[in-house]
């Protein structure tokens, strides 16, 4: 049974283009199944979340990462008596702007962007499933209810100016209320990116040698996982020590998730999803003590993992895959497929070039990227491992 704050399907704003309900699925299922669907999603399975898609079988890719996100949501939506079904369309979907190469791909195409609008990549995710998802017969984009647009469009919190320039293209047709709250589903949706991400990434630095076990046991909350699983399983082989110890603080962050948000809810008293949406605050949260803890794992991530002499290497070598291929379709649009091609503008209305350009490279897998760079440049294709 959900809480009277959860977002209801059958109290939904609606789509932008009416549609006729199912008789079996509700409003937010039918958005979590076209997001599933879609061709980003798809393409989600060969681009980078941390090292490049064709570095090892075992590491996460975006596709991975996001299914993920989804469990560890739907986990605390179901714990706090949200829609389960709304968390998982926005976890689902909330990488689904991200470039090839991950965050290097979207650093290199912002900063090529920047005279033309900039380029994010949560803006992106609304721009896909708003236009660039093209197969419905009388609309493009995947026409999802306002509450997933709204929660993918603001699970990291309200958007302040300056607004991406695709999310305030697409919000000058249909008010996502920018300044808001988001609903609590997709606050959900946002913290459990945290969780995933921290956990898996931890997981996957000791699959690629970029610190050791030893390393990790430092740290605050680990600290305390390793000893409880040395006291209950001594001598326990490394990779069964390992899953246990990260799966005891997988465990930590969620339940911290689940008791700090209701206590939060408690506090408000939110008798409908518009008292979450105009609340002072976030209502979902992790406990301060937790959040220190987990800020300084984060630092030791980022200095050890996505900092990483060899990651940092192909990072170097992906920017220029980007750079290059942005120059190479802007100074000859005719490098595009057809059907890009049709999208630059002529005088007519049509789309700046910039613009198309950057739809067509943000949509690339890391092979694809790759191949199409190796194809138009003549320079060889295969990255060399980064030593992972």
């Amino acid at each position: 049974m959900t809480a009277p704050y959860a977002a209801d399907p059958a109290l939904s704003r609606g789509r932008l283009y009416p549609e006729e309900e199912s008789t079996f699925r509700t409003a937010f299922q039918r958005d979590r199944d076209r997001i599933i669907h879609s061709s980003a999603f798809r393409r989600l399975k060969h681009k980078t979340q941390v090292f490049v898609e064709h570095e090892g079988d075992y590491f996460r890719t975006r596709l991975t990462h996001s299914i993920e996100v989804a469990q560890v949501a739907r986990t605390i939506s179901g714990a706090l008596g949200l829609n389960e079904e709304l968390t998982e369309a926005v976890a689902l979907a909330h990488d689904l702007g991200h470039t090839p190469f991950g965050h290097t791909g979207e650093d290199a195409l912002a900063a090529r962007m920047q005279p033309y609008g900039g380029f994010d990549h949560n803006a992106q995710a609304i721009r896909i499933v708003t236009a660039l998802e093209r197969h419905y017969a009388t609309w493009d984009g995947l026409n999802l209810t306002w509450e997933t647009l709204e929660g993918i469009a603001k699970h990291n919190g309200p958007v302040e100016a300056p607004v991406p320039w695709a999310l305030a293209a697409y919000n000058a047709r249909h008010d996502l209320e920018l300044s808001t709250n988001a609903n609590a589903e997709a606050q959900v949706a946002a913290l459990s990116d945290d969780i995933a991400y921290n956990n898996h990434d931890l997981h996957d630095g000791l699959r690629a040698g970029l610190f050791t076990m030893a390393d990790i046991a430092e740290l605050p909350m680990l600290r305390d996982c390793f000893a409880e699983v040395d006291a209950r399983h001594p001598n326990l082989e490394p990779p069964r020590r390992q899953h246990e110890v990260l799966r005891r603080f997988f465990g930590i962050l969620v339940g911290d998730v689940i008791d700090c948000t209701r206590a939060a809810l408690d506090r408000l008293d939110p008798h409908c999803a518009a008292d979450i949406r105009a609340a002072p605050a976030m209502v979902a949260r992790f406990s301060p003590e937790i959040w220190a803890d987990l800020k300084v794992v984060r630092a030791f991530l980022f200095r050890r993992m996505y900092r990483a002499p060899a990651v940092m290497e192909m990072r170097a070598r992906v920017t220029v895959v980007v750079d290059e291929l942005f120059t190479l379709f802007m100074n000859d649009p005719g490098l595009m497929p057809p059907e890009w091609r049709a999208q630059v503008g002529d005088g007519t209305g049509a789309q700046p070039l910039a613009r198309t350009v950057s739809d067509y490279i943000a949509g690339m897998t890391d092979r694809f990227a790759l191949d199409e760079h190796a194809r138009l440049t003549g320079k060889p294709a295969a990255l060399p491992r980064s030593g992972v």
